[in-house]
């Protein structure tokens, strides 16, 4: 499967388990991750990061990224596991 099969051109939103999920929902909280686990990331940069996150939360879960990806990093996987539905 192909990321248009899951999202074509032009369709930028779909709806999984009654959740709206955005296209970009999952390269965001990547790129959230990296700013979290950054040493050299400020604390309010670090801070945004992890409320951005929280709030992807509902949206990972509802897509299955969990299931099948396990974050290696402990902070991160903290983040995941304190916001199982």
């Amino acid at each position: 499967m192909r990321a248009e099969d899951i999202l074509p051109d032009g369709v930028d939103q779909a709806e999984y388990d009654g959740v709206t999920v955005r296209k970009g929902s999952i390269a965001a909280f990547l790129a959230n991750a990296v700013v979290l686990t950054d040493a050299n990331a400020t604390a309010e940069a670090r801070a945004a990061a992890e409320r951005d996150m929280i709030t992807a939360m509902p949206v990972l879960h509802a897509v299955g990224l969990f299931d099948v990806l396990a974050p290696r990093n402990p902070l991160v996987r903290a983040i995941v596991d304190a916001h199982k539905p």
